[in-house]
């Protein structure tokens, strides 16, 4: 079995994937050695998708971008398995899976990108069996109302704070951002039953990269701090990313 993206010694990179990998792997052992199928939306270059691969199951990456994919396609053929790559996006979902037909759905890093909100969701709800599982991850926007004042733009985060997006202002490179009640109403109005939210990023962010990379073994705890505190409310609203895990209903 491959590394597990997270996995210590690649502390750095873990600051961003462990505790999000951490709950998709707790999906998979939930489903024993079933080989699942997988829908990797705005997967990029494979950073999920090709672990996932590694350890058998069947994995569909769509991306808008033509690099992305061939950067993903020269990944997985170096630790040679299979990865479908589709260039494509939320919108166009219903061109690449049968409705139910997906056992895990990753949205990570696009509900903030895309045109329209709910129709991406609905097309995400629409390609789940009843039972499979959808990974969303979303921008919090208390995260850069607290970024933007520790860099002393006071009236950015003020902006940020009032404005319906969550945006700071005209120079702000996300189109939107999210509570968590959000994120939690938007799921559950498609349909899907939210079974856990945790925080991505609650300090990683905030922490000066010198302190961390001067520090003998600083990345390793800060990981470690990251973990125990991802199902903290009270923390999980300054993390930088909210992830939540929903599933469709099983029908009786």
């Amino acid at each position: 079995m491959a590394d597990r993206p997270g996995a210590s010694p690649r502390a750095h990179r873990a600051l961003r994937t462990a505790v999000v990998w951490e709950a998709v792997q707790a999906v998979l052992d939930g489903r024993g050695d079933d080989v699942l199928d997988v829908l990797d939306v705005g997967g990029g270059t494979g950073g999920f998708a090709v672990p996932l691969a590694e350890l058998g199951h069947r994995v569909t990456v769509v991306d808008p971008s033509p690099d992305a994919l061939a950067s993903l396609e020269r990944r997985a053929g170096d630790v040679r398995v299979a990865v479908r790559a589709v260039q494509g996006d939320a919108a166009g979902l219903a061109e690449v899976a049968e409705p139910g037909s997906v056992d895990l759905v990753l949205c990570h890093g696009v509900l903030e990108h895309v045109d329209d909100v709910d129709p991406a969701l609905a097309a995400l709800a629409a390609v789940l069996r009843p039972g499979g599982v959808l990974s969303l991850l979303a921008a919090n926007r208390n995260a850069v109302v607290l970024a933007r004042a520790i860099s002393g733009h006071f009236d950015q985060a003020r902006h940020a704070l009032e404005d319906p997006d969550g945006r700071f202002g005209a120079g702000d490179p996300l189109p939107r951002r999210f509570t968590a009640d959000q994120l939690v109403g938007l799921v559950g109005d498609h349909g899907l039953t939210v079974r856990a939210v945790h925080g991505v990023r609650s300090f990683a962010d905030l922490v000066p990269g010198a302190l961390v990379d001067a520090e003998p073994g600083a990345a390793d705890a800060l990981l470690a701090l990251e973990r125990v505190t991802a199902d903290h409310a009270d923390f999980r609203a300054i993390a930088t990313q909210l992830h939540v895990l929903a599933v469709r209903p099983v029908l009786a």
